[in-house]
């Protein structure tokens, strides 16, 4: 029985499936319960469907009468989601379901990420399925796993997995947007050996924290001057260490490579007739940051505690590497499109800085529309580290989508938006990264375009789908389809 949160929602069976996939956990790399279930119920509907050996599932469904002759259509959406939860949730995103809730206009969770990315493009697919009095051509519903931690399911897609050469990603997130290209992107992976002395006597424990941030994704967000946790800790570290002798023992921040960091701690020691001097320098930092953050990410808090004195800390030269590189490494924006207005053309994020298995652990990544300023940003990062006598790898990165603004199925979503609603939708690119890029890729000949409804915050607890866009999306789809 569908949740009563989604009560009286149009259309129902859209949200009837979303609840039903907000209940089975999908974290990336680990989709085997949704995969599962995708098979369970194509059998359950008399569809034809089929597996690849990475797991990405197609499912089929014959035209309705009367568009037999139409050419068949691809639509396409990852199964797999971010979990990322407030420090105070608990949630365990191997286990438990995602809890929704509505707020206004807007469905959330409580507390952790919601999923809607791509938990509502699914939705619309199994609605498609499902449905008896809605005409489209033939259909085949492509669901790729892996999308958010490296495009595993579509760099793995197996040669004649679909036969469609039209194909309708479901993976964007701004109703009235239809968007033609994507960024391509790389990580950058830094890797450091620390080096220990022991706690030099006469110095106190102090822990200190950077809250309150929204976050966001890499791509989507970067351009909005949000704050990074990872990069406002740095700062704070880098003076007291530089001025007051700190020693730093442990650090952690951010979390997902595609998420601007949250949150980040670092433990240390401090002299202790400097105690107070610790206090006054991150309060001046604290005005300062909230100054710079006022308009885009006001929330920020930084926090000052004592803790238990830590068993080592790490070397004044050793340190002084890390920090200088973490403070050097650049984040953000680096260049903007030359022919599409107001969108980022190449852009880094440090993404997270991590304690594990004994090495410190960079995680950035870089995207551009543009393959060689991609490459070009990528190796800057990597120069940073390098300096730094770190251990640099890159990803294998993916190509970017090309615009093509003579796109027939764009054509079709132009005429059919404009007959819904009135207006023109916008037509544009995305500086983040689409599978369509790697669809392309396999298959030069497809015609390729992505819509959704409108979701604010992915990958993050504040992520949230506007109800009304649902609607909207859900009957632009079916006059594509119709109009084909």
């Amino acid at each position: 029985m569908i949740n009563n949160v989604f009560d009286g929602l149009y259309p129902e069976k859209v949200w009837a499936f979303f609840d039903k996939i907000c209940q089975i956990p999908r974290p990336s790399k680990h989709e085997e319960k949704i995969v599962q279930w995708l098979l369970e119920f194509a059998a359950d509907h008399n569809l034809k469907a089929r597996k690849d050996k990475i797991g990405n599932v197609v499912i089929c469904k014959p035209a309705t009468p009367g568009m037999e002759d139409k050419n068949a259509v691809v639509l396409q959406s990852h199964v797999d989601m971010v979990g990322e939860k407030n420090n105070d949730k608990k949630h365990d995103f191997f286990k438990d379901p995602i809890v929704p809730v509505r707020d206004g206009g807007w469905i959330k969770a409580d507390g952790t990420t919601l999923g809607a990315d791509d938990g509502i493009g699914m939705a619309a697919q199994l609605a498609l399925l499902v449905a008896e009095d809605i005409p489209h051509p033939a259909l085949e519903c492509l669901f790729t796993v892996d999308e958010e931690t490296g495009l595993t399911g579509a760099f793995n897609l197996e040669e004649g997995f679909f036969e469609g050469r039209t194909l309708i990603n479901l993976d964007s997130e701004d109703e009235g947007e239809l968007f033609i290209g994507c960024a391509g992107g790389i990580d950058t992976l830094a890797s450091f050996k620390p080096v220990y002395d022991q706690v030099p006597a006469g110095y106190t424990a102090i822990e200190v924290e950077v809250t309150g941030l929204k976050g966001g994704h890499s791509g989507d967000d970067i351009h909005k001057g949000l704050g990074n946790a990872n990069k406002i800790l740095v700062r704070y570290l880098y003076q007291m260490a530089k001025e007051y002798g700190f020693r730093v023992a442990s650090i952690q921040g951010g979390n997902l490579r595609n998420a601007i960091a949250r949150e980040a701690r670092a433990v240390g020691v401090v002299p202790s007739k400097y105690k107070e001097e610790a206090r006054v320098v991150l309060n001046m930092l604290v005005h300062d940051v909230e100054q710079e953050l006022r308009y885009t990410d006001p929330g920020v808090k930084l926090k000052l505690g004592s803790t238990d004195l830590p068993e080592r800390v790490f070397s004044s030269g050793f340190q002084k590497q890390l920090l200088n590189a973490l403070y050097a490494c650049p984040h953000g924006v680096m260049g903007w499109s030359k022919t599409i207005d107001g969108l980022v053309e190449t852009s880094t994020n440090l993404a997270s800085v991590k304690m594990q298995d004994g090495d410190i652990l960079v995680t950035t990544s870089q995207r551009s529309s543009v393959e060689s300023a991609r490459d070009d940003i990528a190796n800057m990062v990597s120069s940073v580290f390098e300096l730094a006598g770190a251990h640099v790898e890159h990803s294998d990165g993916y190509p970017g989508w090309e615009p093509d603004m003579e796109s027939p199925v764009l054509d079709v979503a132009v005429s059919t938006y404009q007959q819904l609603f009135g207006q023109k939708p916008e037509v544009k690119a995305i500086h983040a990264g689409l599978e369509c890029g790697l669809f392309l890729q396999k298959y030069p000949d497809m015609d390729m375009i992505s819509i959704g409804p409108t979701i604010k915050g992915a990958h993050s607890p504040d992520e949230r789908l506007d109800i009304e866009t649902v609607r909207k999306f859900w009957d632009h789809l079916l006059l594509i389809l119709k109009s084909q």
